[in-house]
This record gives C-alpha cells, sequence and structure tokens, in this order.
C-alpha cells in the first residue's frame, strides 16, 4: 500500500501561493472546486474516492489555511486554473 501523499504542500499561504497550489493539483489530476467537501470527491470512471482519508486531512487543512488568510479571494485565485483545466483560456 503506498502511503505517500499526493498532495502538495504550498508554498506560501498567499494569493500566489494558493495560485500555485490550485495549478500543482490540476498537473496532478487533482483539482476541484474549494468549496466541494474532498471526501465527497469521486472519480467518474471508476466511482472511487478521489483521495485518501490522510489526503483528505491534508487538503482541508491546506483550503482552510487559504480560507483564513485569504478569505473569498481562493476563489479568485483558483479561476483560472479552473478555466484551464476546462479548456477556456482567457484574456490576458
Amino acid at each position: 500500500m503506498n502511503s505517500e501523499s499526493r498532495i502538495p504542500e504550498p508554498n506560501a499561504v498567499s494569493f500566489d501561493g494558493a495560485l500555485h497550489w490550485f495549478a500543482e493539483m490540476q498537473c496532478r489530476g487533482l483539482l476541484f472546486h474549494p468549496d466541494d467537501d474532498p471526501a465527497d470527491i469521486v472519480v467518474i470512471r471508476s466511482g472511487e474516492p478521489m483521495f485518501r482519508n490522510r489526503e483528505i486531512e491534508e487538503v482541508r487543512f491546506v483550503l482552510d489555511e487559504l480560507f483564513a488568510a485569504l478569505g473569498n479571494d481562493v476563489y479568485e485565485a483558483a479561476y483560472p486554473v479552473m478555466m484551464n483545466a476546462c479548456g477556456i483560456r482567457l484574456d490576458a
């Protein structure tokens, strides 16, 4: 059993740190909306939970830190990454 976490550590609790964290989550195939509880997210193809129990706690911890520091700006940090994941190109 692989117990290594797939969740990246944020490089800073800041807007840029949040942007980087969401981008890294996308690169790892783990991107989700920050309002969603990571315990409720499943892989569509298999129906299996996306995150292991340890990872759920890690994601919740990171999001709690980001929301405490940034408030609703967490959504602004996640937005360009989400749009990229959907194939929507944003104007510079």
